[in-house]
């Protein structure tokens, strides 16, 4: 009991302190882990009961828009006694604490190193413990996923690609490492291509009319994209090119970009007369500005490989469009 209690002073604590500003904040060191990762920490004995079966379900929910199931995020399961030292930088950790004090759910920043998500979640059993979790499930994804987004771009930037056709051709720029490099730049179609493992990762922009019909837009879109298709990218053989596949159907949002509102789908291409196919990321832009829709869209062609982070990759550069200044 008094291990528990010097355990909650600490991370009672650590709110406290993560509510001060950087300048006043003691050294903590840089977090670890490959990208969306994270550290669940929880007594053995509710790992392998009905709260470890619930946490291991949430956790492995598929990442939305792949042509085969894959979890959202890779996690390590460690016991409190075994969480110390280096353990504690993982940059994502979720925390349960069985205790009667403190109950409830927390999210502190840089708790142990940084940058670091931790969610605290203390309750006197696990029927507490869970329905915490549940009221507080997608305030958290949403906090681990922006986490995961903002660290992506830190490691982009260390390799910073410097390439001006997007700048030149539409006035924008991405956030993209120098890996990538541009295959094709016409009047309105940039396309950027980075080679991967048994595959690549692409980039294309392009612009359409600010008052383009876009209503019905699970007919609209597919039509537009398979238009841009059949003109700017061609297949492996004469006569095919690449266009939507219509047996796997898209998801469709509202959300922004640079606070720009744009309509954002995710579902899987194919390229037709040949036997190419993988997964897509499409967003159409608002730019009433420049009275105009910049389209940007990220696609993926890895054969028998992991797709997840090569999708999260190609979405995170394109949250990262700005105009150029």
């Amino acid at each position: 009991m008094i291990l528990k209690k010097a355990l909650l002073t600490t991370l009672v604590s650590a709110i406290c302190f993560s509510c001060q500003s950087d300048s006043s904040k003691a050294y903590v060191p840089e977090s670890n882990g490959n990208i969306n990762s994270l550290t669940v920490v929880m007594n053995k004995s509710s790992w392998q009961g009905n709260l470890g079966d619930e946490i291991k379900l949430s956790l492995m929910e598929p990442y939305e828009g792949l042509p085969f199931d894959e979890p959202k995020y890779d996690f390590y399961y460690l016991q409190p006694s075994v969480f110390t030292g280096f353990a504690r930088n993982s940059r994502n950790v979720i925390y349960f604490n069985k205790d009667t004090l403190g109950q409830g759910f927390k999210l502190i920043k840089n708790l142990w190193a940084r940058p670091q998500i931790t969610a605290l979640i203390t309750g006197e059993d696990e029927d507490v413990m869970s329905f915490y979790f549940q009221e507080n499930k997608d305030l958290l994804f949403r906090s681990l996923s922006e986490n995961e987004r903002v660290e992506k771009i830190r490691r982009m930037k260390k390799s910073l690609n410097k390439e001006t056709e997007l700048s030149d051709r539409f006035g924008i720029n991405l956030t993209f490492p120098d890996a990538y490099k541009t295959v094709k730049d016409t009047s309105n179609f940039v396309w950027i291509e980075k080679q991967v493992t048994k595959g690549h990762l692409n980039i294309v922009a392009y612009t359409l009319p600010e008052n383009i019909n876009l209503d019905k837009i699970e007919e609209r879109i597919p039509k537009i994209r398979d238009s841009i298709g059949k003109i700017y990218v061609p297949g492996r053989v004469p006569g095919s090119y690449m266009i939507t596949e219509r047996a796997y159907l898209p998801y469709y949002y509202k959300t922004q970009v640079n606070r720009l509102d744009a309509i954002l789908t995710k579902g899987t291409w194919e390229v037709q007369n040949d036997f190419m196919a993988g997964p897509y990321i499409n967003y159409i832009i608002s730019d009433t500005v420049n009275k105009r829709k910049i389209v940007i869209e990220g696609f993926s062609f890895a054969p028998s490989e992991s797709k997840r982070d090569y999708m999260f990759e190609l979405n995170t550069i394109i949250t990262t469009m700005r105009f150029v200044n």
